[in-house]
Parts: C-alpha cells; sequence; structure tokens
C-alpha cells in the first residue's frame, strides 16, 4: 500500500523527502510584523510550511475562565480571555499574511480549535486544516472539518490507542485525506517520553495514512529518528529567539536549529538510499588500499605443490582475493615466484 498526501503542491509520500512545518504558534505575540519577519525566517531555513493557531475565544472557553485572573510572567492581558484576544489575529491578518507567504512560495495553514474557526480559515481557502492533540476526542469538531474535504494533519498526544482508532474511523467515513502525528503532549517532552517507536506502531494499524511527528522536545537529533522510523510530516515549534516572551519559545527552534534540522531531514532521504546494495566509482580508491590479494609468502620454485603457509594475504588489493586461495593449495606451480608476487589462475 502506497501512502500519500497531497497538501498544497506538496506531495507527500513514504520515498518523499520530509513535510516539514515551522510551528508558528502565537510565538508571533500578536504582531503581524513579527509573524511576517517569522515567515520570511522560516523560509530562509528551507521549511515547506508554517502554521498559526485560531480559536474563537468566546465559544471556545466558558465565560468564566475568559474572566480567571492570569498572572503568568508569560501573559498579555490580566485574565485569561484578555490574553487570549491579545494573540489572536482576525482576517484582515490573515489574508495580509496569506499573501505574503504566496510571495515567499510557503504553505500556510491553522489550526482549528473549534467550529468558528474551522469555518474562518475555510474560506480563506487553507490548503489544509491542523487538528491540535486536545480534538483528537473532539469527534464533532472532526466530522465537521472533515466535511470541508481538505486534507487534515491530526496530532495524537495524550491519547489512548483506542480513542485515536475512534478519531480514525470518524474521519475515515467523510475524508480520507489524512495523516497521524505522533506527539507527547508535554512542552518541552523528556526524552524518556518521546516512545517514537509508535511511529511504527501507526505504520502498521494505519496503513494508508502518511505518519508524522509534532515534536516538542528540545533539539534536532529526535527529528532525524523520527524521520528514518517513517515521519514523513515533521511539525517543529519556531522562534527567533527563545528569550521571547511567552510560553512557547523554550521548545521552539531558533532559525539556526531550523535550519540544520532541514538540512538533515532533506539528506536523510538521500542517505536512505533505495535498498539495493551497490559498488560506488568512489569506493575502489579505498578499497585498492584496503583490500588484499592472494600472494607467495617467500620464494617458491616451479613444481612446487601448494600447501598452507605457502600464500600470505597482502594490500594491495590489486589481485586474485582471498575468497580464492582454496583453489590453489593442492595444485603445482608451472613457474618460479618470488616472495610477495601475485598468484594467478594459469599459474598452476
Amino acid at each position: 500500500m502506497t501512502r500519500r498526501l497531497q497538501i498544497g503542491l506538496k506531495e507527500i509520500s513514504d520515498s518523499s523527502d520530509c513535510f516539514i512545518i515551522a510551528e508558528i504558534g502565537h510565538n508571533h505575540q500578536g504582531d503581524l510584523e513579527l509573524c511576517k519577519k517569522m515567515f520570511k525566517a522560516a523560509k530562509e531555513c528551507g521549511v515547506d510550511a508554517v502554521k498559526l493557531q485560531k480559536r474563537h475565544n468566546k465559544n471556545l472557553y466558558t465565560k468564566h475562565f475568559l474572566k480567571t485572573p492570569y498572572n503568568s510572567e508569560n501573559a498579555f492581558g490580566k485574565t485569561y480571555g484578555l490574553h487570549r484576544e491579545a494573540l489572536e489575529f482576525g482576517l484582515k491578518e490573515y489574508q495580509e499574511l496569506k499573501e505574503y507567504a504566496n510571495r515567499l512560495n510557503l504553505i500556510f495553514f491553522a489550526t482549528a480549535f473549534d467550529f468558528e474557526s474551522a469555518d474562518f480559515l475555510d474560506e480563506l481557502d487553507m490548503p489544509c486544516f491542523k487538528i491540535a492533540s486536545g480534538d483528537l476526542v473532539n469527534l464533532p469538531l472532526l466530522k465537521h472539518i472533515a466535511r470541508k474535504n481538505k486534507p487534515m494533519i491530526i496530532s495524537t498526544g495524550g491519547a489512548t490507542m483506542k480513542e485515536i482508532r475512534h478519531a480514525y474511523e470518524a474521519v475515515w467515513e467523510i475524508n480520507k485525506k489524512f495523516a497521524f502525528l505522533h506527539c507527547t503532549a508535554s512542552y518541552p517532552n523528556q526524552f524518556d517520553e518521546l516512545d517514537l517507536n509508535v511511529i511504527n506502531t501507526y505504520k502498521i494499524k494505519f496503513p494508508e495514512n502518511i505518519i508524522g511527528w509534532s515534536s516538542h522536545d528540545n533539539g534536532i537529533a529526535m527529528a532525524l529518528a523520527a524521520y528514518v522510523l517513517g515521519a514523513r510530516i515533521i511539525e517543529k515549534h519556531f522562534t527567533l529567539n527563545h528569550a521571547m516572551k511567552g510560553s512557547d519559545h523554550a521548545c521552539s527552534l531558533e532559525p539556526i536549529g531550523m535550519r540544520k534540522m532541514v538540512r538533515d531531514l532533506h539528506r536523510a532521504r538521500i542517505a536512505l538510499g533505495d535498498g539495493r546494495k551497490k559498488v560506488y566509482e568512489s569506493e575502489k580508491n579505498s578499497l585498492l588500499k584496503m583490500r588484499k590479494k592472494i600472494v607467495a609468502s617467500r620464494n617458491l620454485k616451479k613444481g612446487h605443490i601448494i600447501k598452507e603457509g605457502d600464500l600470505a594475504f597482502k594490500s594491495p588489493g590489486d589481485g586474485l582475493m582471498p575468497y580464492h586461495v582454496d583453489y590453489f593449495y593442492g595444485k603445482k606451480l608451472k613457474i618460479n615466484l618470488k616472495e610477495d608476487d601475485n598468484l594467478k589462475f594459469k599459474y598452476v
């Protein structure tokens, strides 16, 4: 079974490069110009897509929760509602960001946290929808988004396999164009909680779906491990500076890290090859020096019956390889040989 998912002009498959998403989330701090700078920096790093988060706060949270005092050092408002509104972009900003992403040749989309946000993004003709881990169990929202017939990328952090199977069945009946991202819903992840082998589990259980990984760990090495295990979508939080205000910056990559991660993921596809063992022209000089040939271990006279000890194996490897040695034992020499002379079949 060949897994394929088309997002914009990008086709994702088991044999493709990794589809790399710079998750900006709300690291833009509600600042449109800062967000554009992040788009540009992400593009320069080589990512395929940038992603934001869209919430309709008044319908997403209870009134009581919105009025709750928010005393965090990362707060952008005195209450949680004011904090969330300060970070939220509206139609004008999204239209401008969409146009800017198009100019950069970047795929731009967002996570829809509620029905209103899903409709908002659909009206903007976003190329796909992201579903956050918390909404994997929100089957009404999953079905609502699935009916829009766009590709979906669904994170699975904090979910049981039973819950993931329920989500799969709910979406599959309506829209088969979706991917599951393995994820651990903590920020940042501890390495002993990454469970990257779950990627293999998903590949077995969902053989028709692209599998990926949403990374919340610090560093870039585990993204490479995830790709080798079969993840073909990698989502990584992105920031311009770890010291910026906001809760996600600590587990985000700065441009230098993102650039290296993108580089390594592209190299990985090439390095994995096609599974066929080959001998390359570039190996031949090294092998000439390292491999050995069959030579006379001492001076041997014509008519001598060759026995063990008469032959040695020495470099360079410009003669008969050692695996031919058994052919010579018990044979009579037709010529005289000096120490280190090459053995040839015609000499016996």
